[in-house]
């Protein structure tokens, strides 16, 4: 399977029906649509939003990233957002394609690190996350408190900060 990724708005009409697809799956996993604390991303907040479309132009895939203000995780770093593949694009390597195209944009962007938050009913994005060399966090912002999130992080310059990194051990 061959796919294009571009930088899409976030209200695109093909953005906006893969995150109501992923939506729906995300419902189903834990039994009821209140399973994001936090402000849920809009075109507002989010600046940089990617679509991956099929060699028919389909979309298939996406994230984006919003820039936090959090003095606990430190200046300048994003919380990947909305990262979704449709069921047939799974196991193809279009998930990894856009975590890898969104890390190229925060770097672009000159963000230090990436944070993300998912949740006990996605084993399977647990496992992705962490293949993918993102490791367990204490939770942020948020999602302090909630049971319905698990928390991940990547540093993406590979060398220490000088102590702004949290302890990533985590019984996840």
């Amino acid at each position: 399977m061959a796919w294009t990724i571009t930088t899409t708005p976030f209200d695109h009409p093909d953005a906006d029906r893969l995150r109501r697809a992923q939506q729906r799956e995300l419902d189903g996993r834990y039994g009821s649509s209140d399973h994001e604390p936090g402000v849920r991303p809009s075109a507002s907040d989010v600046p940089v939003f990617l679509v991956a479309r099929d060699d028919h132009g389909e979309a298939i895939a996406c994230g984006g990233l919003r820039p936090l203000a959090d003095a606990v995780l430190g200046p300048g770093v994003v919380e990947v957002k909305r990262m979704y593949a449709v069921p047939e694009a799974r196991g193809t390597g279009v998930a990894t394609a856009v975590l890898r195209a969104l890390e190229a944009e925060a770097r672009r962007l000159g963000a230090p690190r990436l944070v993300l938050e998912t949740g006990p009913a996605q084993p399977d994005a647990i496992r992705f996350y962490r293949r993918e060399g993102y490791e367990p966090i204490p939770l942020f912002g948020a999602y302090v408190g909630s049971d319905v999130s698990v928390c991940f992080s990547r540093w993406l310059d590979g060398t220490p900060d000088d102590g702004q990194r949290e302890n990533t051990s985590s019984s996840v």
